[in-house]
């Protein structure tokens, strides 16, 4: 259905970043947003289903890296550093996971993350359709990027395959509302030989997909590569990965010339500042890449590793991590933050059809309503100060509706598509069977 929606705050996160006052936004029956701009100049509309919304709309959050399956392992080796929680906690868990395991693990996911105001998630987990139908159910955006990795019982080739049969057979992006966006996610240079990561990046490109791949995560995982390499960029570089449509996932340890080659290439780095933080992996070069022009947005890492799917608590991390890492409290804006969970989101996914409200993009919209101490103020705050507001203090618990292309999927903070109680069971159910 058509929809017009009033708010006594918009932000669209375009360019320039403005704050609207008593405005609308137009969602036709596609899903398609047809207008955004004050009230007082929207076009005549007789046929669209009206809201009045009481306080900020703006776009849909889009997570650059998640692995939100793993709600499943939510807290299992919670203080261990990243490769022997990987190899002692992690991938002896996903060998015992069922497909319908994930299903529920991606299904909570995706509930999780639209209640945080999270429209879109870049995911690189196993059993891929039972992911895309999970968020399918739950009405979500995804970015799937199916893993390959090289480990007994598990042949790259195989994955490889499956992705490019898939793509040829559906398209790349495919669903209501084009939900659905596939691509290629090899786990990391670490764990695959250099053929593959060739052969990925060909493949990927014939299809104009994305390589979704984590790159230079801790300092010390891949200590061979660089020496043979000089460093990971230069090795996907190398292989053909960057030539492509590229998403480097931490991108923590690299230096200048890496961020010169990253911004050359055009290739993109999701940000991860909590995931980073609790494996104590480091803090991102984040405004030394973004001085560079290189594309990122934030993610959220695997809900086993940070441990929430909370977008907007990384935003607020995003600034106060860059602020303390460079000793400038200036270094990131509560603007600038926003701004990479949305439109920079966008642009690190290679996507011109999410990330703003604008005209032509999908109608994935978030409210968040005004009743918080954090904005006391109310909505005649300056605009800086609603920002802030937004931003500092009130993170996601007051997102009360969300949209994705013109779809109610969240209404009072509750899925409109899926029993959240049964979906918690169910994921409680497969958690206790992996403990033993």
């Amino acid at each position: 259905m058509s929809r017009r929606i009033h708010a006594p705050i918009v932000l669209p996160c375009g360019d320039p970043f403005t704050v609207l006052r008593d405005a609308t936004v137009d969602v036709d029956a596609t899903g398609t947003i047809t207008y955004c701009g004050p009230r007082a100049g929207a076009p005549e509309r007789r046929d669209a289903v009206v809201s009045e919304l009481t306080g900020i709309l703006l776009p849909g959050l889009i997570n650059a890296h998640a692995h939100s399956p793993m709600t499943l392992l939510r807290g299992m080796g919670g203080d261990l550093p990243l490769m022997r929680w990987l190899h002692e906690v992690v991938f002896p868990a996903e060998a015992a996971l069922t497909p319908d395991d994930v299903h529920a693990g991606m299904l909570l996911g995706s509930v999780e993350m639209l209640r945080h105001g999270v429209t879109t998630s870049t995911e690189m987990y196993y059993q891929g359709e039972k992911v895309a139908d999970a968020v399918l159910r739950t009405g979500g955006r995804l970015v799937l990027t199916g893993p390959v990795i090289d480990l007994p019982g598990l042949s790259w080739r195989t994955a490889v395959k499956h992705i490019d049969d898939w793509i040829d057979t559906d398209g790349r992006i495919f669903g209501p509302g084009q939900r659905i966006e596939l691509g290629y996610g090899p786990h990391s240079a670490y764990m695959l030989p250099a053929e593959a990561l060739e052969v990925i990046a060909e493949s990927a490109r014939a299809r104009e997909a994305l390589v979704h791949i984590h790159a230079a995560e801790t300092a010390g995982e891949d200590t061979e590569l660089r020496e043979r390499y000089g460093s990971v960029p230069r090795l996907l570089e190398e292989v053909g990965v960057l030539s492509g449509r590229a998403l480097l996932a931490h991108a923590v340890h690299v230096d200048a010339s890496d961020i010169a080659l990253l911004a050359r290439s055009g290739a993109s780095v999701a940000h991860c500042p909590g995931s980073n933080a609790k494996l104590a992996s480091g803090i991102a070069p984040l405004n030394e890449l973004l001085a560079a022009g290189v594309p990122v947005g934030l993610g959220t890492d695997g809900p086993a590793s940070n441990d929430d799917l909370d977008l907007l608590h990384e935003v607020q991390l995003t600034a106060m991590l860059a602020r303390l890492s460079t000793g400038d409290s200036t270094a990131v804006s509560a603007e600038q933050a926003l701004l990479l969970a949305t439109r920079d989101g966008a642009a690190a996914l290679g996507r011109a059809d999410i990330g703003t409200l604008e005209p032509g993009r999908w109608g994935d919209l978030v409210h968040i309503d005004l009743d918080d101490p954090a904005f006391v103020a109310g909505a005649d705050a300056p605009d800086e100060q609603l920002v802030a507001n937004l931003v500092w203090g009130a993170g996601s618990r007051r997102v009360t509706d969300v949209w994705v292309a013109g779809e109610h999927v969240v209404t009072e903070g509750e899925s409109t598509r899926v029993d959240r109680g049964q979906a918690q069971a169910d994921v409680r159910a497969t958690a206790g069977r992996l403990r033993g």
